[in-house]
């Protein structure tokens, strides 16, 4: 958790900087973030994190499918002169597709968050959903999480590759990349604009990963630790707060282990987002097809089947990764 903390922190506070153009901020920027964060979850109230993220999911899908749109209309840029792409089956192109899948569309162990805000949401608004409405609402955030993820792609493939160019370490550098990939499709009025919606979606998610990872840690103890697993604790909102400030501090110290290394830091937290993934995968398989689910609510055989095959796969490549890293130096 403090990996993945501290690469969404990271990007954020590049984002941050360069839409304030406060690059002289360094890693006061991230602590300023992380901050901000702690207070906004540990005094605020679910329903606020809720509406803050809708409005942000709204500037997302609106930002993307517009700039996806232009792009494809526009076509490909053309490759410069002498381009030699990067071969894929190397170690380099498979860790790369490694740290690519490790969130693409998003990391697997969301799947236990999702759960917790649903949780939550029932609670504030004291209303049960039918498991039909859930799955509805789940289906749908899940798909467009998809659809977002191949645009993303697509952008990067028409404006990105082929320019001969490599994105910047620098985290404030690399953002001022991606902002100025968007508006050269959508124009040069639209980069303040394109960089405002980046950082708003990027403070949304590093808010959602910092509640999320409290969230879940919070009702971990929860179970471990409390007899009656019905009855809420009293003091679960201090616990919380605790988890977060740790949370905080230890992805604080893991950005500043990498000093200035974005991508080392975003591939190091991808990367081990996939390969604990098919563990997370087993856990999700056995929680939905096992005794704590009623038979008719449970996945149909050929979701299961799915299910099986997507754990192979995943175990399939998290074992060839460790081989590839720790046992073969030179496989190819």
């Amino acid at each position: 958790m403090f990996f993945v903390t501290g690469a969404v922190g990271f990007v954020t506070a590049g984002f941050f900087e360069n839409l304030f153009n406060l690059e002289f901020l360094g890693e006061w920027s991230i602590i300023l973030l992380f901050v901000s964060c702690v207070l906004i979850l540990s005094i605020g109230k679910f329903n606020l994190l809720e509406h803050l993220i809708k409005i942000i999911v709204t500037i997302l899908v609106v930002s993307t499918v517009l700039a996806f749109l232009l792009t494809v209309i526009n076509g490909p840029i053309e490759p410069v002169k002498d381009f030699i792409p990067k071969e894929l089956w190397t170690t380099t192109g498979i860790f790369f597709l490694l740290a690519l899948m490790g969130w693409m569309p998003t990391a697997i162990d969301l799947s236990s968050w999702n759960s917790l805000w649903t949780l939550e949401k029932i609670k504030q608004s004291k209303y049960k959903p039918k498991l039909k409405e859930t799955l509805l609402e789940f289906r749908i955030s899940y798909l467009l999480t998809g659809i977002l993820a191949i645009m993303f792609v697509t952008l990067g493939t028409f404006i990105f590759y082929g320019s001969g160019e490599e994105l910047p370490n620098n985290n404030s550098k690399f953002a001022h990349t991606i902002i100025t990939m968007y508006s050269s499709v959508m124009g040069s009025w639209s980069y303040i604009i394109i960089a405002a919606s980046a950082f708003t979606v990027m403070f949304g998610t590093i808010l959602a990963v910092f509640d999320g990872y409290s969230r879940a840690l919070n009702r971990s103890v929860e179970l471990l630790f409390r007899k009656n697993n019905t009855a809420q604790p009293k003091n679960s909102r201090k616990l919380y707060t605790a988890f977060l400030i740790i949370l905080a501090s230890g992805s604080l110290l893991t950005v500043l282990q990498f000093g200035d290394n974005l991508k080392e830091l975003i591939d190091f937290a991808t990367i081990l987002s996939f390969v604990i993934a098919p563990v997370i995968a087993i856990f999700n398989y056995r929680l939905v097809t096992g005794k704590y689910l009623e038979k008719s609510h449970q996945p149909a055989a050929w979701l299961k089947i799915l299910s099986i095959s997507g754990i192979l796969f995943l175990s399939g490549f998290a074992v060839y990764f460790i081989l590839l890293k720790f046992i073969f130096t030179n496989p190819f």
